[in-house]
């Protein structure tokens, strides 16, 4: 399914979906001016076409004593044999580290990393990122406050 080929029920039922992930069938179809079967069948097209990736609950990571988050970007040495591959499956195995994305400019990664405080942030990279064979440097920006985080793509 392409955006173009979004009606605007569809449209509708992605950002119902996005801000309330729990309603029922019914209760999109209400909203949306349809009945529920239809409703139900496009939800399922958008999972199968992989549109909806899955269905979480948002914690507040606060809460869960997770109180320093991090953004780091991220630099491998050029000339190291399977230094993407080393990081990339650190990234994919660390719980701390939430987000990774390859970027451009003067380093090759953005990770976002939230951990209980700033001696937990020095331990994870002492015995994780540091030990991965291609990683050059690492420059931590803490986020001081969350201005704005939102999961909800626009849909227009």
């Amino acid at each position: 399914m392409e955006n173009e080929r979004f009606d605007r029920a569809t449209k509708l039922i992605l950002q119902e979906l996005q801000q309330d992930g729990r309603q029922s069938t019914q209760q999109l179809a209400d909203k949306v001016g349809l009945s529920a079967t239809p409703v139900w069948r496009r939800i399922k097209e958008l999972e199968e076409s992989g549109v909806i990736r899955r269905h979480v609950a948002l914690v507040d990571r606060e809460k869960l004593g997770l109180n320093i988050c991090v953004l780091a970007n991220v630099s491998l040495v050029r000339h190291s044999d399977g230094a993407v591959e080393n990081f990339e499956r650190l990234v994919s195995a660390s719980r701390e580290i939430i987000e990774c994305h390859g970027i451009t400019g003067e380093a090759d990664y953005v990770i976002k990393v939230v951990v209980p405080d700033m001696k937990a942030y020095d331990q994870f990279l002492q015995s994780q990122v540091f030990k991965v064979p291609g990683v050059a440097s690492v420059r931590s920006n803490v986020v001081l406050r969350e201005v704005k985080y939102e999961t909800a793509l626009p849909v227009d």
